[in-house]
């Protein structure tokens, strides 16, 4: 069973299953996050996104991070998942989104962003804690630094 993260789905909507691919992206001692502007504001999140149909999970998740941030990738392995229900506005649907989050290290920077309103962000993983939109992402983050020692003197939840 693959844990849920954020308010439990509505029977009554349809949810279409999204499945995506995100990392945490070293270089050194910081990560490399994507800021997106929205009406809400900045969401900063961890780079990545959807894969497409008959598209495989590393090769959307090398797209993606490079829409996104401009720079390529060496992708290491699979830390988790999580599910979050979500309207995707993007979109126009309600997507039961399926998220793989990976680690990995930042290669190259190829260009800026392709990616309309998507900034890149460097930072620590503390800062990335408080920082990052999803709640899913966070709890991978945490065991992470977990694994690391890395908590920076913080309770980790």
């Amino acid at each position: 069973m693959i844990r849920r993260f954020g308010h439990p789905p509505d029977p009554a909507v349809p949810w279409r299953r999204r499945p995506g691919a995100y990392a945490i992206l070293t270089r050194g001692p910081r990560l490399l996050l994507t800021v997106q502007e929205t009406d809400e504001g900045p969401d900063v999140q961890l780079p990545g996104g959807g894969i497409d149909p008959g598209e495989a999970a590393l090769p959307a998740l090398l797209r993606e991070i490079r829409e996104e941030t401009g720079h390529t990738a060496q992708i290491i392995r699979h830390l988790g998942a999580f599910r979050d229900y979500r309207w995707m506005p993007e979109y126009r649907m309600h997507a039961e989104k399926v998220c793989h989050i990976y680690q990995g290290r930042v290669g190259l920077r190829v260009g800026p962003p392709s990616e309309p309103h998507h900034t890149v962000m460097w930072c620590s993983p503390d800062e990335a804690l408080d920082r990052l939109a999803s709640a899913g992402g966070r709890h991978i983050l945490e065991r992470w630094m977990r694994a690391r020692g890395r908590s920076g003197g913080r309770s980790l939840r």
